[in-house]
């Protein structure tokens, strides 16, 4: 691999000296340029420096990938959804169904999807298809069977009035959807469950003690998920059926002790081990927050501590995280699920599979505080956008990247925390846009400049595709719009995803990232001996 890092240089103007005899004074300001920015590296705002006349700043990274063997292979689901419980209390059940929904849904297949969440333990599973009939009353089915008689009705009302079909009115759809959930909001709370709870935290299994009164340790929870092992395995169809666990929330002292406990006992009986993250815990927070490269940072340390556990009783088990938000409590309005919680989640995705978790489950995909991919208008977010891209894109094989110009000189006492993140993968085999040896790289910049980046090696002179995401409208890093490559992502009108279109960049040229951005450059035809293969 070269190494290349261009610092600030000379450059002469017409009226000046040849460059070796530039003045002292020029020479200088230049050398003091330099030291000033190197004693503020550690800031986010750099100080303003006046530059010397005819003094370019030229800033190049160089960029090339191991192609020869992917470092880490993934789960071809790596990308995975959870559903959370709350949407039989809030009526939503029903309405999975829908044409739009279930598009939205396609577009991040193949995925695992979890039924879980704060209601997890709440729920009440009884061997009957409609016990409310038992009970002498109409249940969810009488119920569920008016909403699509009404909806049918309404659909032919609406062909007479207009002469249209319903499809091309989405929005009156939704609208009788709304009002119908209304009206079976209370009976299905009835049916469904025998008391209301209300501000439920996540229940985990260090969090018995808050939830229950009750405290149940890492041994018992062993003995527990063996014995739940024991009694699926003599029914046929739960034979072969997975088991994961112990799901347990952010790694501190008392966690790692309940895993270390559990996974003494019954390591060998799960299929994968389980963990939640939230990077935000209870705290005000702001729109730069999510630019933070420290707080980026945190799900690095947690995955080494979860890993270390696990790999002492069980080397080489699977590791889900299964369950991550960026704040607690379902999330902050108009941050959670903004424009700005995606560096977050593209650097999650990044740092994870580069780490070696096989799986990632994102919560929620529907209608659960403002941590979801998808509101309740059924317009899909900024997130949605990203993993959308993602799933198209990425496959499961990680490969090395090397770069040169992007880290500074280490210091004692200071970490270094990296704005601008790369990534790469061999580009998803599925998609027939690329032949298989094409590698796809995401980025992230969180500097307040753009950034220039040159590939080299095996990626040098390669045509590239760029699907850059930005915000859309006025309100920039807060928006829940997004445009690729400039142009708006909706929905079309039919209710079907866009089309994703690159913009295509010649070969040889530089790519420049845009600050405070993120996008992904597929390099066609490169070729790569780790990616001609699955």
């Amino acid at each position: 691999m070269r190494v290349l890092c261009a610092f600030p240089e000379a450059m002469p103007s017409s009226n000046s000296r040849p460059p070796a005899c530039l003045a002292p004074g020029a020479l200088y300001l230049a050398l003091l340029l330099h030291l000033s920015l190197s004693s503020q590296a550690g800031d986010r705002r750099p100080l303003p420096v006046e530059r010397a006349p005819g003094l370019k700043e030229k800033t190049l990274i160089l960029l090339d990938v191991s192609t020869k063997n992917p470092v880490r292979t993934v789960n071809e689901n790596f990308l995975s959804l959870q559903l959370d419980p709350s949407i039989i209390h809030d009526g939503w059940l029903d309405f999975l169904s829908s044409k739009r929904l279930v598009t939205l849904a396609r577009g991040l297949s193949p995925a695992f999807l979890r039924f879980g969440g704060k209601r997890t333990d709440f729920l009440q599973f009884q061997n009957l298809r409609n016990p409310a009939k038992s009970r002498g009353g109409p249940g969810p089915d009488y119920y569920l069977k008016n909403y699509e008689d009404d909806i049918v009705r309404s659909d032919v009302a609406l062909d007479k009035q207009k002469g249209c079909k319903i499809a091309q009115h989405p929005d009156v759809m939704l609208e009788l959807q709304r009002e119908k959930a209304a009206q079976m909001h209370l009976v299905l709370l009835k049916e469904q469950f025998s008391n209301t709870y209300s501000n439920l935290i996540l229940t985990e299994p260090n969090n018995y003690r808050t939830m229950h009164g009750r405290a149940v340790n890492g041994s018992q929870l062993g003995k527990d998920y063996i014995q739940l092992k024991s009694l699926l395995q003599p029914i046929r169809i739960y034979s072969r059926a997975s088991l994961y666990g112990p799901n347990i929330g952010r790694p501190r002292k008392n966690v790692i002790a309940l895993l270390d406990g559990f996974m003494k006992v019954a390591g060998s009986t799960v299929d994968a081990v389980t963990w939640q993250h939230c990077y935000i815990d209870g705290q005000v927070v702001k729109v730069m927050d999510f630019l933070k490269t420290r707080l980026l940072d945190t799900l690095s340390d947690q995955i080494r501590k979860i890993q270390k556990v696990v790999n002492t009783y069980t080397p080489g088990k699977k590791i889900w995280l299964e369950g991550v938000v960026t704040t607690s409590a379902g999330g902050t309005n108009n941050l959670s699920d903004s424009y700005a919680a995606g560096f977050l989640w593209l650097n999650t995705l990044g740092m994870l599979a580069n780490q070696g978790i096989d799986v990632v489950i994102r919560h929620s995909f529907f209608d659960h505080g403002y941590n979801h991919l998808v509101d309740q208008n059924f317009n899909p977010l900024p997130d949605y956008w990203l993993s959308l891209l993602y799933k198209r894109l990425i496959g499961p094989k990680v490969l090395a990247v090397h770069v040169a110009g992007l880290q500074r000189k280490p210091r004692p006492g200071r970490v270094i925390r990296d704005k601008l993140r790369i990534y790469a993968h061999c580009t998803n085999h599925h998609n027939h846009n690329y032949v298989r040896g094409s590698i796809t790289l995401f980025i992230i910049n969180l500097h307040r400049s753009r950034k220039k980046i040159k590939l080299a090696g095996t990626l040098r002179d390669k045509l590239v595709h760029q699907y850059l995401l930005q915000p859309y409208g006025q309100e920039g890093l807060k928006s829940k719009s997004v445009q690729l490559n400039g142009q708006p992502l909706v929905m079309v009108d039919d209710g079907t995803l866009p089309e994703l279109k690159p913009r295509p960049l010649r070969a040889g040229r530089t790519l420049v990232i845009p600050p405070v951005t993120m996008g992904f450059y597929v390099v066609k035809n490169v070729n790569a001996l780790a990616c001609r293969y699955r």
